[in-house]
């Protein structure tokens, strides 16, 4: 579902400031693939997201989506194939419009405007129904205006809007890391619930080693720019965190220094 060849992208090349983000990544996703990432601070997580969804071109390399090459696709095109959730929950919703509004935008997405009706009773049914999968009581409150509602809920909302149109592949970058440890759960626990209904391909970034091994059935490390360890299936279950900080010494052949993902 998604094939990553080769990918290189160095920021301010020829300056004081030059940074070599990814130095030749390599990432083959199936189709259904849920992959948790790791990685120290400048590992290069998030710029491989970004260059996925098409925010920068690469210097090398290419991304294919389903056997689509995209590598020179703009991000605006490249938005047909994906979902992504960000860690601002305050990102990927409309405050000042109300939740089916919201939910209408992201199920109309790519489509032609009409002067046709708002929302449809079916639609808002439609809604009800996807909105319960959350466990938040936001089925009864389409009404409401998104801005009103907790950070939690917010971005549990983004998560479902993301996945409303069925993307090729979900990008998740790191979407629980702006909530509290009770709220990150319980939008983790939709996450898993959303993929495994919809059987989506995904990719969740996170800080949290705890979260890494408990969720998907893929956990990949980087460091400096590529991947240093891919695990899956059974040995992945058996894994713990003392397993991942052993695994990282081993590939780099340097300590783990991340006092954020070793505090998690």
């Amino acid at each position: 579902m998604l094939r990553v060849n080769g990918v290189k992208k160095t920021f301010n090349p020829g300056t004081v400031n030059e940074k070599k983000a990814l130095t030749g990544l390599d990432l083959i996703l199936h189709d259904g693939d849920f992959v948790t990432v790791i990685g120290g601070n400048g590992a290069g997580k998030s710029t491989m997201l970004n260059a996925i969804a098409g925010v920068w071109p690469v210097d090398e390399g290419e991304i294919l989506i389903d056997g689509v090459n995209v590598t020179r696709l703009p991000e605006y095109k490249r938005a047909n194939y994906l979902g992504r959730v960000f860690q601002d929950p305050m990102t990927g919703t409309a405050a000042s419009m109300q939740i089916e509004e919201n939910m209408a935008l992201a199920s109309r997405r790519g489509q032609r405007r009409t002067l046709r009706s708002g929302i449809t009773g079916e639609e808002r049914n439609r809604y009800r129904e996807k909105l319960k999968i959350l466990d938040l009581g936001l089925e009864d409150r389409l009404t409401a205006k998104v801005g009103l509602l907790s950070g939690g809920q917010r971005q549990a909302l983004t998560l479902l809007m993301a996945t409303l149109k069925k993307p090729k592949v979900l990008l998740l970058d790191e979407h629980t890391a702006a909530l509290d440890p009770k709220t990150a759960a319980k939008v983790l626990e939709a996450t898993d619930k959303i993929i495994a209904k919809d059987k989506l391909t995904a990719i969740m970034i996170t800080h949290n080693m705890k979260d890494a091994i408990a969720h998907g059935n893929r956990l990949v490390m980087m460091h400096e720019g590529h991947i240093i360890y891919d695990v899956s299936g059974e040995e992945k279950k058996r894994l713990h965190v003392s397993d991942l900080l052993q695994k990282f010494e081993q590939a780099s052949g340097g300590e783990f220094a991340n006092d954020r993902m070793i505090l998690n």
